[in-house]
């Protein structure tokens, strides 16, 4: 045995080993440059800045008008959890930017992977909304056909979708279809692994898919700073390969225009990209949280001096694009689409109970099929008319 000696502990090498150095030998070398990688040090903002000026005047009333239908359609949904016609409801109060966005810089041939709270987003992009609250009412395992429409069902397991999502863009850079994937994801889910396997595997792959991290504060009661000591979740882009982007998620021109230079570098063969939004949720968790428990009333009252809507409502009326009676039309049409909504939810489903054998195996199992022959006898006897009791009429 060979001594190595270092300050006073000797170290045993056995015969040919190779002595370590305390640096990599000369030939080492990144394999990335990690410093295009880097997110901005402050979230992107167009809204009050000097970039509003270019900003396509059709698209901000486009965005305007979506964020107040938006804004709607979170109240409406969490009005019939109250009312026993939803089982339960995330609510994106707040988050409509992000969510309207997401919708609006896909193609039609793109893939959008949402998670459970991001039922505005797939409704903006062109879903029946009562497609879209189908699985929160309890009723199916998805209200719609995803390929039909190129919307992912809607996860409630955190980050699940995520490598769905690389999978498919893969998948299709192979084929070479014209496809981008954009995924949803909360800041709780990235404290998943799933979310860390499918980064590294879009960098690896180069695949066109793009991730929007949709930063809320809090991953149910846990606020973000008990799940990371990273400087941003933009910054864990790096470690990956791959572009982080950090942008203000209330400034709606702001996050469709980081979206949209995310999704055209992907779709012409420039890999993906992990974009932090950085938001607020309003609402609970859920209609079932209490979130008085581990929030104050002074932070959301910050927040709502920060709300999506009203920013972009201000800039539009300061810019004399928005008038009353603008902002009078877009209330009313999105106080239709609420009414129509709750017309619909309001009618009793029809359920056809064989519904929960369909659509889990391309072929079902024997099993399954061993359980669908006995509900289906137990139906048919359910349905047949009682025999008459012996002595029915007869006095006793």
């Amino acid at each position: 045995m060979h001594a190595l000696k270092k300050s006073s502990t000797t170290v045993q090498e056995p015969p040919g080993a190779v002595v370590h150095r305390s640096t990599p030998p000369p030939a080492w070398q990144p394999r990335t440059d990690p410093a295009p990688l880097l997110p901005d040090r402050e979230p992107y903002r167009v809204l009050g800045t000097e970039a509003v000026a270019d900003a396509d005047p059709e698209l901000l009333l486009r965005l305007y008008a979506e964020l107040v239908r938006g804004r709607r359609f979170n109240a409406q949904a969490t009005a019939l959890t109250k009312q026993g016609r939803l089982a339960v409801y995330p609510s994106s109060t707040g988050q409509e930017a992000c969510e309207v966005a997401a919708a609006l810089v896909l193609q039609e041939q793109d893939w959008l992977f949402p998670s459970y709270r991001d039922t505005l987003a797939v409704v903006a992009r062109g879903l029946d909304p009562v497609q879209a609250l189908t699985l929160l009412r309890g009723d199916w395992h998805t209200g719609y056909d995803p390929r039909e429409h190129r919307i992912a069902p809607l996860s409630t397991p955190l980050a699940t979708q995520l490598p769905h999502a690389v999978g498919l863009a893969h998948a299709a850079r192979l084929k070479g279809d014209d496809v981008v994937a954009l995924a949803l994801v909360g800041d709780g889910g990235t404290s998943e692994g799933d979310f860390h396997e499918a980064l590294n595997f879009a960098a690896v792959w180069n695949a066109p898919v793009v991730f929007l991290v949709q930063n809320n504060g809090f991953a149910i009661s846990v606020p973000l700073a008990k799940q990371t000591a990273a400087p941003s979740l933009a910054h864990k882009a790096v470690g990956y390969g791959m572009p982080g982007r950090l942008v203000d998620g209330n400034d709606a021109p702001a996050v469709h225009t980081v979206l949209a230079e995310a999704v055209r570098r992907a779709r012409s063969g420039g890999g993906p990209t992990l974009i932090e939004a950085v938001t607020y949720r309003i609402d609970a968790h859920t209609n079932a949280d209490d979130a008085t428990r581990y929030r104050g009333d002074a932070e959301v009252e910050a927040w709502r001096a920060h709300d999506p809507v009203r920013l972009l409502e201000h800039e539009l009326t300061e810019r004399g694009m928005l008038d009353e009676n603008g902002i009078r039309e877009a209330a009313e049409d999105a106080d239709a689409m609420a009414a129509r909504l709750r017309d619909r939810m309001n009618a009793e489903p029809e359920l056809d109970p064989m519904d929960i054998f369909a659509h889990v195996y391309a072929e079902q199992t024997s099993q399954l099929r061993e359980q669908a022959a006995q509900l289906r006898a137990e139906l048919d006897a359910s349905a047949e008319p009682a025999d008459d009791a012996p002595g029915q009429g007869e006095a006793r």
